[in-house]
């Protein structure tokens, strides 16, 4: 591995750190500069770990001078060490991390019509998107496909809700209903109202959950493309799950029929 290219930024009116905040600073904006901007010493180790490499790794003057946060930052082509106050500026995080990754995007991604996946339909909750990235990861699905009208998949919410789940998956973003169209295993879906508990169905491997927007459900056009909408039982009496909650349950309930 070749060594990256260090330099010491001292300006905040330097040209990479003013590029840096308006990355940073808009959710969407790695579809325009076709970076995404990663905080922290977790996200960033997930991502090198599995063999990414940053184009730009921007580390505090401290953090430089820790031993396992400039190992990792040494992973990316070049490194920028900065005062904390510069960083102070660029994170999107209350307590700002001492190093963060800019790296390549994938771009919206090609559809895997065999593999096992999970489909957003209009999911607003950045929160929610990143945690059923991560079941999504946890439970053996390898695909996540998100309907335009979901929350920006590599925004920083999401990824730091995902805690490194982003970098295990294919994400396919911005797809239409049309593009659910050329998944060729089963698609499923929840129901409140549905006759079968999710536990009574022999669920089908693979196949794909379809998670609906958080107030509307799955759109009528998804719904009849699934082969079955299923139950969750809650005795407790509530209405209805989290959408997230929803999702570690019907990934879950996959993973262990497989098993």
């Amino acid at each position: 591995m070749s060594m990256p290219q260090i330099r010491t930024i001292a300006s905040r009116d330097n040209p990479l750190l003013v590029r840096l905040r308006k990355l940073a600073g808009d959710p969407a904006a790695y579809r325009k500069f076709g970076e995404v901007w990663i905080e922290g010493e977790h996200l960033c180790s997930a991502f090198a770990q599995r063999g990414g490499v940053a184009a730009q790794a921007v580390i505090t003057d401290e953090g430089w001078q820790t031993p396992a946060l400039r190992a990792i930052a040494g992973t990316a082509v070049s490194v920028a060490v900065i005062p904390a106050a510069l960083m102070a500026g660029l994170s999107t995080l209350e307590s700002p991390a001492p190093l963060c990754f800019a790296l390549p995007w994938t771009g919206v991604g090609e559809l895997d019509p065999h593999a096992a996946s999970v489909v957003l339909d209009r999911l607003q909750d950045a929160g929610n998107v990143g945690n059923i990235l991560r079941s999504a990861s946890a439970f053996g699905f390898t695909q996540v496909i998100a309907i335009k009208g979901t929350a920006a998949l590599w925004s920083p919410k999401v990824l730091r809700a995902g805690m490194g789940a982003h970098f295990a998956l294919r994400l396919i973003e911005v797809a239409s209903d049309e593009a659910v169209a050329g998944l060729q295993v089963p698609m499923l879906a929840t129901s409140s109202h549905a006759a079968r508990a999710i536990h009574e169905a022999r669920l089908p491997w693979p196949c794909a959950w379809v998670m609906g927007h958080e107030g509307k459900g799955v759109s009528p056009t998804l719904g009849q493309r699934c082969a079955e909408s299923l139950r969750i039982p809650q005795p407790g009496g509530e209405e209805s799950l989290n959408v997230a909650a929803a999702a570690a349950v019907c990934l879950y309930e996959s993973a262990r029929q497989r098993a």
